[in-house]
């Protein structure tokens, strides 16, 4: 009976119409409406080379850091290049500033530096940024050397090779998590994120999938539903292999959703392919949940069941980025109960971790959040489903 049903309601999932729309079509059509608004966005706001001035004094001729990094951003055969670099005394570097041929000029002092700029923009920011994280990697390896110095001394050995222990401290920061690594600039598009909700909210409109079958097996909402509350069959199988076609029908719907935003409209979702395929996967078992969920609780007819599921993923999806990407920073800021629980967020959040962070703990934070939402709601679905009885059929 398992197999048999399992083949009759992927069957007519697969044969509604309304359900191919909204689970296959829907998001590949928002898909294309992404990539239609967003890509000349992207090319307009790519960063220019920005033309900045360092004194070349003799505190930044004995800063390695300073000037390994600043001829590392400047390097005409780098890709990743930020700068155009001229290194002048500091009364060259004004006059050039008050001629805005550079955004501003850096004077490195012996723990600190100077920015100093006429105007503010993004350029000064990037500048900015820039330069404050390379005095903070330069402090770093300061501190190193000097604890390792004293270690030496502690140690009655003064015949201390300064150098020596200079690259051995420049070494343990390039080796250390405190490294400022690199790794998200071929994912620094912000409009990745509206891409990664839309992954999201696939997965959570599997939930229409599971509420179809669910509606399927109750008695007061369909005919099949009757049938199957008078047979000797377990009302657990059915139910079970009812989910099942619909995990298989949303995990085609969600495979579409992949090849179609990366060979057609050319998405870059990076190199953890078993990783965001994992993030699918339970992310779909979190929408089918919520299918089930409202299917058994709700005492109405299937379309308002509908209509609330798809509110509820929208409601879930706006929050999490999709009409704004503004809009889940706020939230994040001012009530982060609300995407801690939502998951549309969760899956967006997921994916967002594999490309802009260096370790996976966020990543499988909300993977567990995610396996923790399907469970409750499994639960309670089940605890409502065997609460249901009739008086007549």
């Amino acid at each position: 009976m398992f197999v048999h049903n399992f083949k009759y309601t992927l069957k007519t999932l697969f044969k509604s119409k309304v359900l191919i729309f909204w689970t296959f079509a829907f998001p590949l059509i928002l898909g294309t409406f992404f990539h239609l608004a967003f890509s000349d966005i992207i090319d307009s706001e790519k960063l220019d080379i920005i033309d900045i001035a360092i004194i070349n004094d003799d505190n930044f001729k004995n800063n390695e850091v300073f000037k390994n990094a600043f001829k590392e951003l400047s390097d005409k055969n780098n890709k990743d290049r930020l700068f155009r670099t001229k290194y002048v005394s500091e009364e060259k570097a004004k006059k050039l500033l008050e001629e805005e041929k550079v955004v501003g000029y850096l004077k490195v002092k012996e723990d600190d530096i100077d920015l100093v700029f006429i105007s503010s923009g993004i350029d000064q920011t990037v500048f900015k940024y820039a330069s404050e994280e390379i005095l903070q990697t330069s402090n770093m390896i300061k501190n190193l050397s000097e604890e390792e110095i004293k270690k030496e001394i502690m140690s009655n050995n003064y015949n201390i090779d300064y150098k020596k222990i200079y690259e051995k401290s420049f070494s343990m920061i390039n080796k250390d998590k405190a490294k400022l690594h690199n790794i998200s600039n071929a994912n620094l598009d912000y409009s990745m994120i509206e891409f990664y909700t839309l992954i999201a909210m696939t997965c959570m409109y599997g939930g229409i999938l599971s509420l179809t079958s669910i509606n399927n097996c109750l008695a007061n909402i369909s005919n099949k539903g009757k049938r199957v509350a008078v047979s000797p069959t377990k009302k657990k199988t059915i139910v079970l292999s009812s989910l099942l076609a619909s995990y298989i029908a949303q995990v085609v719907g969600l495979a579409l959703l992949f090849l179609y935003t990366i060979f057609v409209l050319g998405v870059d979702y990076g190199n953890n392919t078993i990783y965001v395929v994992l993030l699918g996967l339970i992310g779909s078992l979190a929408g089918l949940s919520l299918g089930v969920l409202l299917g058994s609780l709700l005492k109405t007819n299937e379309n308002a069941k509908t209509g609330i599921l798809i509110a509820v993923t929208m409601t879930g999806s706006f929050f999490a980025g999709m009409f704004g990407i503004s809009m889940k920073y706020i939230i994040d800021k001012n009530i982060p109960i609300i995407n801690k629980l939502n998951p549309v967020s969760m899956i967006t959040d997921g994916l967002y971790s594999l490309y802009y962070y260096d370790t996976l703990d966020r990543y499988f934070m909300n993977i567990i959040g995610l396996l923790v939402f399907t469970i409750v709601l499994i639960l309670i679905s089940i605890f409502s489903l065997r609460r249901q009885k009739y008086d007549s059929i």
